[in-house]
């Protein structure tokens, strides 16, 4: 033990560690000889950061060694995986909680007002010619989903990308991603003059909680038909927890060799892409654009087309998803700042602090509708188009590293200690923050039942949710689809059937004909007009799936269940009346355990009685009449 003693004194004089050092942590002096030079130079920096209760418990050598290398293990972890390191985020956090503590006013000093941006009405000329532009871009493109959380809050066990987007064709969110992109990838490159090998980068960023379940998604799904080599997983490290003001970092309840870690949150996207060096691979590719998008957004992809080509059009190097907001929802609103000192930016704000914002600043009104019957603060959904070069050059400054929050929950008024232990948070939306006075940052509006169906809330919670309001649940989500898609073929001069009302789980929701398609049949509404002609109708019982690329309507009746399934190369039109008895919407009991998680929690099943089902699976050109 003598000689174990003396080899840690003299890696001490060596380091340049005095007796301060060793004195404010004697149990981890004992135990220095376990670590590298590398592990006790974080010591070292961690004590001096107030963080020697960390070591306060440990035993004499001998005893959990490996657990106390682990401790290191996983700090070094930590310290690597954040820019600037323990220390960095340390100083960042008494920072933050001082401010949390003392109330201070985030926005203080400065004024909003309404920033510059595009609202476009679905179906219109500008918006087809948008969508042109956005398809002619998208070769130029790379896709990014942020998929870092379990369905837990949803009442599903299983990553949130796996849940059916809709139950008509079981199709889960992340196929009907892939297969968008592939279908952006297809009209893209089929505008290009010659040959287009473009192939669409898809990164999917994944956390401890995902990353396996999401890479085991793909390789028993063959991608989902992408090529592997498209697609790219980058994994979130999650932060340290924070036990009080002074920013002592918590040790794991279960576990007094471990810190207890939490999300860090979204916006870690940007660190993530920076740091793993596709940027620049895609810059050398020629590639243009990065869209950032959410895990559970099965209506998306029809705002992208024109979204992309507004972003080319007005040269945005920021380009954010709107929907029309309503005054006080609770969803934040695009909002441009002026600070006293002349500096501005165009951020989302959340609507918990947009209206006193507002009246603070000379807007007695505060939150309003204005007079088209919306806030003229769009409403924000997470969705963000960058253009790649300024994105590029900015991070080169910041190392992809977004301005935090922190949101402690205090035991009592005086602030003085939390409920449980908190940690620093950043969002992916707040990247503007960093940006320069002349940066092209704008927004782009468009109706939310085409754009906007997020699932993120359980049925119980949902059903709480007052009347009018969003449900944003399995529910509401599944039939948003149904509806965006009936509305799309109505404008294309289609009789749909108008819904009934009925309630699932507790929640009232418009049913309209079940239709559905893959996305090469459809990505604009210009290409979806070219396939329907004649008079065609659905009735509000109907079902139509189509899952070709070349499939017309002609004088088409339908009141029943119409299923389609051509190969690509194979041309087929659909004509004349399809009656049957069709697939019934059917309630289920959320609190049945009988039935599986992805039912229960939309609180309906759809019981497959009778259908019209044809497969096409050779070229040529087809006709189905019945």
């Amino acid at each position: 033990m003598a000689s174990t003693v003396e080899s840690a004194t003299e890696h001490l004089s060596k380091l340049g560690i005095d007796g301060g050092f060793a004195n404010s942590s004697s149990n981890l002096r004992k135990n220095l000889h376990l670590l590298s030079s590398e592990q006790i130079e974080l010591a070292k920096m961690l004590i001096e950061m107030g963080q020697s209760h960390l070591f306060e418990h440990w035993p004499e050598p001998g005893v959990d060694d490996e657990e106390k290398r682990a401790l290191f293990d996983q700090l070094a972890r930590l310290n690597s995986s954040y820019p600037g390191g323990l220390k960095s985020y340390i100083e960042t956090a008494r920072e933050l909680l001082a401010d949390s503590k003392a109330g201070k006013n985030p926005f203080d000093g400065f004024t909003p007002s309404v920033p510059t941006g595009e609202a476009l009405s679905f179906g219109d000329g500008i918006f087809m010619n948008y969508e042109q532009a956005g398809i002619r871009e998208a070769k130029n493109a790379a896709f990014v989903l942020v998929a870092g959380g379990l369905g837990e809050r949803l009442g599903y066990n299983g990553i949130k990308v796996a849940l059916p987007a809709e139950t008509s064709t079981g199709t889960c969110f992340l196929q009907h991603y892939i297969e968008c992109i592939l279908a952006l990838q297809d009209a893209s490159c089929g505008l290009t003059q010659g040959e287009c090998q473009k192939e669409i980068p898809f990164v999917i960023m994944t956390s401890d909680d995902t990353h396996s379940r999401t890479l085991e998604l793909l390789e028993s799904n063959f991608y989902f038909g992408m090529k592997p080599t498209q697609v790219k997983l980058l994994k979130q490290e999650k932060v340290a927890c924070l036990d009080d003001n002074d920013a002592r970092l918590a040790l794991d309840p279960k576990n007094k060799y471990r810190i207890q870690t939490k999300p860090h949150g979204h916006g870690d996207v940007h660190s993530l892409l920076y740091s793993s060096g596709l940027l620049k691979i895609w810059h050398d590719a020629g590639l243009k654009w990065v869209l950032f998008f959410q895990d559970t957004n099965g209506l998306l992809f029809k705002a992208i087309p024109a979204s992309l080509g507004v972003s080319a059009t007005k040269q945005y190097h920021v380009n954010s998803l709107a929907v029309p907001r309503k005054a006080k929802e609770a969803i934040g609103g695009i909002t441009k700042l002026t600070h006293t000192d002349g500096r501005s930016m165009v951020i989302n704000v959340e609507y918990n602090q947009l209206d006193p914002l507002l009246r603070a600043t000379g807007f007695p009104d505060g939150d309003a509708n204005c007079e088209t019957g919306f806030s003229p603060f769009p409403g924000n959904i997470n969705q963000l188009i960058f253009e790649l070069d300024p994105y590029i050059e900015d991070l080169k400054k910041t190392g992809g590293a977004i301005k935090e929050f922190v949101n402690p929950k205090y035991k009592d008024a005086s602030k003085t200690s939390f409920k449980s232990s908190t940690r620093l948070e950043c969002m992916m939306q707040d990247y503007p923050k960093t940006l320069p006075p002349n940066a092209r940052v704008g927004f782009t509006v468009i109706d939310t039942w085409l754009a906007y169906a997020p699932v993120k809330n359980n049925p119980e919670d949902a059903a709480k949710v007052p009347k009018g309001n969003p449900y944003h649940s399995a529910t509401s989500g599944e039939m948003a689809i149904y509806r965006a898609n009936s509305l799309i073929l109505k404008k294309a001069g289609v009789q749909v059937d108008d819904p009934v009302q009925q309630v699932f789980n507790g929640q009232e929701v418009e049913v309209w004909p079940r239709i559905a398609w893959k996305p090469k049949w459809g990505l604009t509404f210009s290409e979806i007009k070219n396939k329907i002609g004649g008079s065609c109708s659905i009735s509000q019982k109907s079902t139509m799936v189509i899952k070709g690329s070349n499939v017309s309507l002609q004088d088409l009746s339908l009141d029943g269940t119409l299923v389609v399934d051509s190969v690509d190369g194979a041309e087929v039109k659909v004509r004349g009346s399809v009656k049957n008895k069709g697939w019934m919407v059917e309630n289920v009991d959320y609190k049945d355990t009988s039935v599986p998680e992805e039912i229960r929690i939309r609180g309906f099943k759809i019981n497959k009685i009778e259908q019209l089902e044809k497969k096409y699976s050779e070229l040529g050109k087809f006709c189905l009449e019945p």
